[in-house]
């Protein structure tokens, strides 16, 4: 038994064994592998029984022992844009629970979407000797997911994705169908897009998922109709008044919920009711969304599922296995923003 600081002795991997008949080895992987790990180490009847002996004996891992035998902290490094955005700060709780069910800590760090902001970031966690990282700000186009391979830091991608990396994100370009299919369906044909970021996956999949649905549907929308933009409200705003320079829409999708927010207001201020002279659709479903004065449709994005996952496939990075993108499957929440028909 080792001391467990307050001059007891506390129960070790070995006197389990002991008491139990089989190899502290056994023991070990059944309570601190992941649970792929565990099944294989012995069969679920005697797994019970470690488990039901280390809760009744009080048994709790010594982590600097850990430590030295795995040469791991089971500390898990996450960044993100802005964790003050509700998608990313939902994603985080998600993160957070599973990581949490395997016994490892996390810590968040933003990045302000800036890449020199993100790699000064990442090299502050790995100074802090994460065993690796969760990204939920890749710019496409960047070295930086290079990089990181070149130095076999292990990583997963969330919230966005780059090809040919292990990512949890939502089908981006499927929520864009469906707002595509809704609009068409509510008699819409002329329609505009406040697209986002185009260096981030989720604006160019959303966007490029609405534009192919709305041309295959036999709709007309002109490039100058897809309007880039910053995912927050003054974002949308300034989107929505290139847009109405040009043309006024009958439908407006913003491929982001505080985007549609700012657009709102912009209509608004133009004299026209969200609703009944133009439709809005926004997309993730923020908790905001139903609430607002005239409340948004859009489109659901599973977002505490995206950071679960996220944890499950970094394990699964981490233990050498080979992992795909994972898409998660979004559903359209149709509110009065754009629920009237189109006579």
């Amino acid at each position: 038994m080792r001391d467990n600081g307050d001059g007891g002795q506390a129960v070790t991997l070995k006197d389990l064994a002991v008491e139990l008949g089989i190899h502290p080895s056994t023991v070990s992987r059944v309570l601190h592998s992941s649970s792929e790990i565990a099944k294989g180490a012995a069969s679920a009847a005697t797994a019970e029984r470690v488990r039901e002996l280390a809760r009744k004996r009080g048994y709790s891992p010594d982590p600097q022992a850990m430590g030295l035998r795995t040469r791991r902290t089971r500390l898990l490094g996450v960044i993100v844009p802005r964790l003050s955005d509700l998608v990313l700060a939902t994603m985080y709780e998600g993160i957070e629970e599973s990581a949490a069910e395997l016994g490892v800590s996390t810590f968040v760090m933003n990045s302000l979407d800036d890449p020199g902001e993100q790699r000064r970031k990442i090299d502050i966690m790995l100074a802090r000797r994460v065993d690796g990282l969760i990204i939920g700000d890749v710019h496409l186009g960047s070295s930086l997911l290079q990089e990181l391979t070149a130095r076999k830091v292990p990583f997963v991608l969330m919230n966005r994705r780059a090809a040919g990396y292990p990512s949890a994100t939502c089908d981006d370009v499927l929520g864009g169908e469906l707002v595509a299919d809704h609009l068409w369906e509510k008699g819409h044909r002329k329609v505009s897009v406040i697209a986002g970021e185009p260096y981030a996956s989720t604006a160019i999949d959303r966007t490029a998922g609405f534009v192919a649905r709305w041309r295959s549907l036999g709709g007309d929308i002109a490039d100058s109709n897809v309007v880039w933009s910053r995912f927050d409200t003054a974002g949308g705003r300034e989107a929505a008044e290139k847009i109405l320079m040009n043309c006024q829409p009958t439908a407006l999708f913003a491929v982001n919920d505080f985007a549609a927010i700012g657009a709102m207001g912009a209509l608004r201020s133009h004299g026209l009711t969200v609703g009944r002279d133009v439709a809005v659709v926004g997309f993730n479903d923020t908790s905001l969304a139903a609430e607002l004065p005239i409340p948004l449709s859009s489109v659901r994005s599973p977002m505490l599922d995206i950071g679960r996952t996220a944890v499950q496939l970094f394990q699964r990075v981490l233990h050498g296995e080979r992992v795909e993108a994972v898409a998660l499957k979004p559903a359209l929440c149709v509110r009065e923003s754009s629920a009237q028909e189109r006579p």
